[in-house]
């Protein structure tokens, strides 16, 4: 049995994966905001299908509510062996027409939101000598289609992160890895807002229209019959968790792959070279398996 920690658990992957691995024995700590509140029905949800999932109150975008969750979490079962970072928001617009605040909104949650809740299970992790981080981050944290852009900014930062940290903390026993999901229809693209600035979007003309169109029909498609299944990103979860330290792979791009599989092919073997150059390789680790 492992003491697994999950992130943005009232929703989507984060749901089906506290039910997934809980099923399977492991004490699954599933957090959200406002559990008694707003999302007391998923609350009752995820307790009533095991006896194996608690419910925790967990605010990614706030410190004090991280340290007050992680810290009675590790009080009550010793370590923490998975932290999976799912929580995340998402917005579709003219990337100039978001304002400067919906930009930090977006980082508060999808990148510091991480950063915050890795921190807090790392000192104990590295104690125990052995642990998984699994971020999920996306396609486009390894390139950068047009109308995502804020969004995109906050999985290219969470990639950076999430790469330096790997090799930073494998020599202590503890796997950092990336699950890059394609489109899914986990209702993210519902968490987003319309951009601030209405005047930039009348400049634009008709482009302006474009990203509420490509939103519409990205909706319709992942609600069809042959739309990726969402239990795929789960079950990349379930494979990762159950794989032995130092063979796990850095990235693993999961459903609609728009070409990144062929990216990370071609640039993790640069990328894990700088240990070498850097004539880092004796004192650090996590090349990719």
């Amino acid at each position: 049995m492992k003491n697994i920690i999950i992130t943005g658990s009232s929703s989507g992957f984060g749901l089906k994966a506290a039910k997934d691995l809980a099923d399977k024995g492991n004490k699954v700590f599933a957090t959200m905001r406002k559990p008694d509140g707003k999302n007391a029905e998923k609350k009752a949800e995820l307790e009533g299908h095991s006896v194996h999932i608690k419910v925790v109150d967990m605010d990614v975008t706030d410190e004090a509510s991280i340290k007050n969750a992680i810290d009675n979490i590790i009080a009550e079962v010793g370590n923490i062996d998975i932290l999976i970072n799912n929580a995340g928001i998402m917005y579709l617009g003219i990337t100039e027409a978001f304002s400067v605040e919906q930009a930090r909104f977006q980082m508060e949650t999808n990148y510091f939101g991480a950063i915050r809740t890795m921190q807090a299970v790392l000192p104990s992790m590295r104690k125990a000598g052995s642990g998984l981080i699994i971020n999920t981050s996306s396609l486009v944290g390894r390139m950068s289609p047009p109308f995502f852009g804020t969004y995109t900014a906050t999985k290219h930062a969470l990639e950076g992160y999430s790469q330096a940290l790997r090799y930073e903390v494998s020599p202590f026993g503890v796997d950092v890895v990336m699950v890059e999901p394609g489109p899914f229809g986990t209702g993210l693209l519902a968490s987003g807002q319309a951009p601030a600035h209405s005047e930039v979007l009348d400049s634009y003309g008709e482009l302006a229209g474009v990203p509420t169109a490509m939103g519409e029909n990205f909706a319709q498609m992942l609600q069809s019959e042959d739309a990726p299944d969402p239990q795929w990103v789960v079950d990349a979860y379930l494979k990762l968790a159950e794989m032995p330290f130092g063979k796990r792979p850095t990235r693993t791009v999961v459903g609609i792959t728009w070409g990144v599989d062929k990216i990370n092919e071609l640039t993790q073997p640069i990328q894990d070279s700088v240990l070498k150059e850097m004539q880092l390789d004796s004192i650090l680790a996590g090349a990719s398996a």
